[in-house]
């Protein structure tokens, strides 16, 4: 029985939680309170562990939880549960994807958001830069070698736009580190 609870219950978040992982979280307390699978406090030291985890909150959540209350199987399940809903999504988004792929107005939209999408991501970048700023005024000052190896990375990356050759995620993580490593002092 705790298995097919365990399955109905994070099927049912998989499902209904929207926003992201953060968005998430109050209704998995919800469906772990209504359970009684955990207490609160539990409940918030598994948030704070999800949190420091590598992957989703979502996934780490339903899978401590599952393991919790059923072992093995229950944290298999649970995963599973939570992340079905977004697979077959994803699914029947990419068959569709792939009938249309071809037509131009397609990729015309798809060429459009991508400058977009950059620049999305930049503005939440400077925003939280800035308030981060407005944050420490009169405390300390912005951290000039994490300015100098942002702004040195992202040269790199203008560089590698305008030669046309694409720089791997990887080998730019690698980058920063090094820079860090050289800046920051072994």
């Amino acid at each position: 029985m705790i298995y097919l609870e365990l399955f109905l219950g994070f099927l049912r978040v998989g499902c209904f939680a929207f926003g992201g992982a953060y968005g998430a979280i109050p209704l998995i307390r919800e469906v772990v309170l209504s359970y009684g699978w955990l207490e609160e406090e539990t409940l918030t030291y598994l948030i704070a562990v999800s949190e420091s985890t590598p992957g989703p909150i979502m996934v780490n959540l339903a899978t401590y939880v599952g393991s919790t209350q059923a072992g093995l199987g229950g944290a298999f399940l649970a995963t599973l549960a939570v992340v079905l809903p977004s697979f077959i999504l994803i699914l029947l988004i990419t068959s569709a994807m792939a009938a249309v792929a071809d037509n131009p107005c397609v990729k015309a939209v798809l060429a459009g958001l991508k400058p977009c999408i950059t620049g999305v991501i930049l503005a939440t970048g400077v925003c939280m830069v800035l308030n981060r700023c407005r944050a420490l005024e009169g405390r300390q000052p912005v951290d000039l070698r994490a300015a100098g190896i942002t702004a040195a990375l992202g040269l790199v990356l203008i560089i590698s736009a305008r030669v046309k050759k694409k720089l791997s995620p990887v080998k730019l993580i690698l980058l920063a580190a090094c820079m860090g490593l050289v800046v920051y002092g072994l």
